[in-house]
């Protein structure tokens, strides 16, 4: 399994923090974001890489954080050649310009930088290996409907199987909602050229999921514990006050 961490956002709404400092580098609790997962994947089982896709912005800081990691597995930066909020190439388009420009020959993990968890994905990992060819993705109750609209909103039936998949619906249907958390058996990697070749929404991965779910049988594993979307000021102060 390779572990792929989307690092090539600039977090505009945590300016003026992140102007010179990409989210996933941001201390919380004595660690970097980015260093939390890294502590979270290697424990999954099977990990063989870990790709890390920036932006040009942000790459050199990247590359010098990878090179003073001691890991279990080679860690890869990557850059997408963007420079600016306005160019960016959004999480779906990060995911197949890695799959065009880099040998991915493996399941492939893929994780938000912004998110921040205290569980493991030991058992998500192992469900997910058991359903594949399938693709499997990470949820979350946040155990509010209004809340829920921010996001990608599910509902399963009793076996894991997606019912349903709204992205960022006015009306949620539930608070259960998806992650940017993703785990994509090599056998399904051809839908994410598929969905490229038909659509212009790329830059959120729930805009995939959302067609995917339409094509294929995905499922969903929800996820017990302390999560943050670190996407704004105050879930940024949040984390650092609960992850000391």
């Amino acid at each position: 399994m390779k572990v792929l961490i989307l690092a090539a956002g600039y977090g505009t709404r945590l300016y003026p923090i992140v102007k010179n400092t990409p989210k996933p580098l941001l201390d919380i609790g004595g660690k970097s974001l980015i260093d939390h997962l890294l502590d979270k994947v290697k424990t999954a089982g099977g990990l063989s890489e870990v790709i890390v896709v920036t932006n040009d912005k942000f790459y050199g800081l990247f590359h010098l954080w990878a090179k003073k990691k001691d890991f279990c597995a080679p860690v890869t930066v990557i850059n997408d050649g963007t420079s600016s909020p306005e160019d960016r190439l959004g999480s779906v388009g990060d995911i197949e310009f890695v799959l065009n420009n880099y040998v991915i020959d493996d399941d492939l993990l893929v994780l938000g930088g912004d998110n921040l968890f205290d569980y493991t994905l030991d058992d998500y990992v192992a469900f997910a290996r058991k359903n594949n060819p399938s693709v499997t993705i990470g949820l979350y109750d946040i155990h509010s409907l209004k809340d829920a609209a921010r996001f990608g909103v599910v509902e399963i039936y009793d076996n894991g199987r997606i019912r349903t998949f709204e992205e960022k619906p006015m009306r949620p249907k539930s608070s259960l909602i998806a992650m940017c958390s993703y785990y994509f058996p090599q056998r399904s990697l051809d839908l994410i050229h598929e969905y490229m070749r038909t659509n212009r929404h790329t830059d959120k991965a729930g805009d995939y999921i959302q067609w995917l779910v339409g094509k294929a049988d995905v499922y969903g594993f929800e996820f017990k514990g302390t999560w943050y979307d670190i996407g704004s000021i105050e879930s940024l102060k949040e984390a650092r006050s609960k992850f000391k």
